[in-house]
């Protein structure tokens, strides 16, 4: 009806030109501004997933960068969580590694540093581990990957806090330089293992 209407009254090219212009740059407007309010709602969601960490802070600044990835789904929250740690674990290890072959070190002091990559490198292979098991929760063994998951990511955090803890206890022997160097990298580890393994308590059930 409306197209005979139009057939029969054409509009003034004009008004046409100026109708079309119209209603493109409205539909230019309105896919920024859909995706700015989905992006601030996804930052939302991993906000409130994060209150239950122990270290929300830290939390949401390392998921709030993959919003868009993450949008509202709780098992793609806790694998990139995993994700983030495990490559932050890979380089935390290199580190160690190239501190290990510096020169002058003292027995001690390379007995510490060994130990701690020793450890580091369990938590990487436990988090990689974990992360193998997201790819099975679809499945029909879905509680039994999901325990495995738990497993894995606090025995990682357990070999990180093994590594903070040596650095502590043999601290006096270590210089400065070398333990601040490993141990606020691992406790940073650490505190993201540890985000880890509350998202994935809290938000896959």
């Amino acid at each position: 009806m409306a197209t005979n209407i139009l057939m029969r009254n054409p509009l003034p090219s004009h008004v046409l030109v100026m109708l079309l212009s119209t209603l493109l740059i409205v539909s230019m407007l309105r896919t920024p501004l859909a995706t700015a309010s989905s992006t601030k709602d996804y930052e939302n969601y991993i906000q409130t997933a994060c209150k239950p960490t122990l270290y929300r802070k830290l939390c949401y600044q390392s998921l709030s960068p993959y919003a868009l990835k993450i949008k509202g789904d709780p098992q793609t929250l806790c694998k990139t969580a995993l994700t983030i740690t495990l490559q932050a674990a890979r380089n935390a290890s290199s580190t160690i590694s190239k501190q290990l072959k510096q020169k002058g070190l003292t027995k001690l002091e390379g007995q510490v540093i060994e130990d701690c990559d020793s450890n580091i490198k369990d938590s990487i292979d436990e988090l990689q581990q974990s992360l193998n098991a997201m790819k099975l929760l679809s499945g029909p063994d879905r509680a039994f990957q999901l325990d495995n998951i738990k497993t894995w990511v606090s025995a990682a955090l357990t070999d990180d806090t093994t590594c903070t803890d040596e650095f502590d206890q043999e601290g006096q022997e270590v210089r400065a330089t070398i333990k601040n160097t490993i141990r606020n990298m691992v406790s940073n580890i650490a505190q993201m293992t540890s985000n880890a393994l509350a998202l994935i308590n809290n938000q896959l059930k």
